[in-house]
């Protein structure tokens, strides 16, 4: 199993489906699935019928996951980018491949 380039926290940016183009921050990340739950992206709809937790019932919107290959990092000026690894100071630390720059604070 290969590590996560992308982790809970992250500005992503979507590159394929309805909502090419949208960004947002990942809200879960599910490694095993290989997917995220990016928000304000990839909404669905469903109908909920009323229940002792939710007495009117109705639509709910609810986030989908995406697969991790349809969204690539934000770059500071707002541009897609790919992740790699490296080490630094003994450290494995995540790094920008069009930039550069370090990832993880």
């Amino acid at each position: 199993m290969a590590a996560a380039k992308i982790k809970k926290g992250d500005q992503v940016i979507v590159l394929s489906g309805k909502d090419k183009g949208k960004t947002g921050t990942v809200t879960q990340a599910m490694p095993k699935d290989g997917k995220v739950i990016v928000g304000g992206v990839n909404v669905a709809t469903r109908h909920r019928k009323p229940d002792q937790s939710n007495p009117q019932g109705g639509l709910e919107k609810i986030e989908a996951p995406l697969h991790v290959s349809k969204v690539a990092h934000v770059t500071a000026d707002g541009k897609p980018t790919r992740v790699r690894f490296e080490t630094q100071d003994g450290k494995k630390v995540r790094v920008a491949v069009k930039t550069g720059s370090k990832i993880d604070g």
